[in-house]
């Protein structure tokens, strides 16, 4: 896979190629963030359907990701939440590395990343009010979206005005 921008006259960053270097650089990064937090959702995925218990992310009453991937709060119209997450990382590596070129993608790697940290933030909302117990899993996608979220909001900003 080759995460190159293309220097097109009509791309936002053919005039300079540090900037380009920098902004591909930016562009892997997410990429490399977004494939781990689907991998994150898809175990979160796979416990959420699981019928036997998660050894590894059951830490006691307080830390546990089988209470919160099998909760009233795990799907969203039917829909488990982990499986909004593996499709909405996906879109997010798709944006950074199939549509890096397209002068939209700036502004809709970070709408989009902005979405997801605010649905991220509900959820830990709900596992620490409402559910009383954390899960790793979805701790862990949390802190992968904030980066990914940072990283689009400096992605944006070094493409500025030419996006």
């Amino acid at each position: 896979m080759q995460f190159a921008v293309s220097a097109t006259p009509d791309s936002p960053l053919a005039s300079n190629s540090a900037l380009a270097k920098s902004i591909r650089v930016l562009f892997l990064f997410i990429a490399i963030l977004a494939l781990a937090g689907m991998v994150v959702s898809a175990v979160s995925l796979q416990r959420h359907y699981a019928k036997s218990a998660s050894a590894f992310c059951d830490f006691g009453e307080r830390f546990n990701c089988d209470i919160v991937n099998r909760s009233e709060y795990s799907t969203v119209m039917g829909i488990p939440v982990a499986a909004i997450g593996v499709a909405g990382y996906g879109v997010l590596f798709a944006l950074a590395t199939f549509y890096r070129t397209r002068m939209q993608t700036p502004i809709r790697l970070l709408a989009t990343s902005l979405a997801g940290l605010l649905f991220a933030l509900y959820l830990t909302y709900v596992e620490g009010h409402m559910l009383e117990t954390w899960c790793i899993l979805c701790l862990s996608s949390l802190v992968l979206i904030t980066l990914i979220t940072v990283l689009a909001g400096v992605v944006k900003l070094r493409a500025g005005s030419r996006v």
